[in-house]
């Protein structure tokens, strides 16, 4: 199964390089659209001159990341979707090519999340290393439809939630070990944690207190990998560890 990998940054020309050091290397990853926020610091530039085979889009202005999804996603060229934030620390080619190879074993699944296992305990605590995790493997079908919704920043993730939730679809979890940076350590305690702030007023704002409590307290659980072999050959749903 060919994928699609889709990177949203801004001002990231500090961590880009190690993200993408490895997901150029994963089988099954033959498009890689790193979307540019508008950044200032040079990213763009540096991209399309050290990753020429990466395919850049360029936003002329900061829009934010659901903006910016909303910009890669017309240049997918492959059904299956790996959103992938650009700021992550200590990637493991292998946990994605596991979780690309569970999604086509596993047909009746639309969306795998890629779980920041280790998160601190507070953000694993209220669930931000599921609902809020960058990762996510989807179809492109469903992402369009996703991006149909009326968001802003930092609303994408729980509206991929929402709307796997409200059409009844199967979402699992795999354990990913990488980590992102907060944004404390990018812009300091202050400005970092204002932003956080930001975030959290944003998602509730979006979803409504009532729907992110369905959220945290039932969205989704592990899906268990199985390498392909000889002896795993799923006949049904049944026989998957769904």
């Amino acid at each position: 199964m060919k994928a699609t990998c889709i990177i949203p940054c801004y001002n990231e020309g500090e961590r880009i390089a190690q993200v993408l050091e490895v997901i150029t290397k994963v089988r099954g990853i033959t498009q890689i659209v790193c979307v540019d926020d508008g950044s200032t610091d040079g990213t763009a530039d540096y991209i399309e001159t050290y990753w020429p085979e990466v395919q850049l889009v360029r936003m002329p202005y900061n829009q934010g990341k659901a903006a910016a999804i909303g910009h890669g996603v017309k240049a997918v060229e492959n059904e299956l979707v790996l959103l992938m934030d650009a700021d992550l620390q200590e990637l493991k080619r292998e946990e994605i090519e596991h979780a690309i190879d569970s999604f086509r074993l596993h047909p009746a699944i639309d969306m795998i999340i890629l779980r920041r296992i280790n998160s601190p305990w507070f953000v694993r605590w209220y669930r931000s290393d599921i609902l809020l995790s960058g990762e996510r493997l989807l179809r492109k079908s469903d992402l369009e439809q996703v991006m149909q919704s009326k968001m802003k920043r930092y609303q994408l993730e729980v509206a991929i939630n929402r709307y796997m939730l409200k059409n009844k679809k199967i979402v699992r979890w795999m354990p990913w070990s990488a980590m992102n940076t907060y944004k404390v350590d990018k812009l300091g305690i202050l400005d970092g944690s204002k932003k956080e702030f930001k975030m959290y007023v944003e998602i509730v704002s979006f979803v409504g207190f009532t729907h992110m409590m369905v959220q945290l307290a039932s969205f989704t659980k592990r899906l268990h990998y199985k390498p392909e072999s000889a002896a795993y050959r799923p006949r049904s749903l049944k026989s998957l560890e769904l």
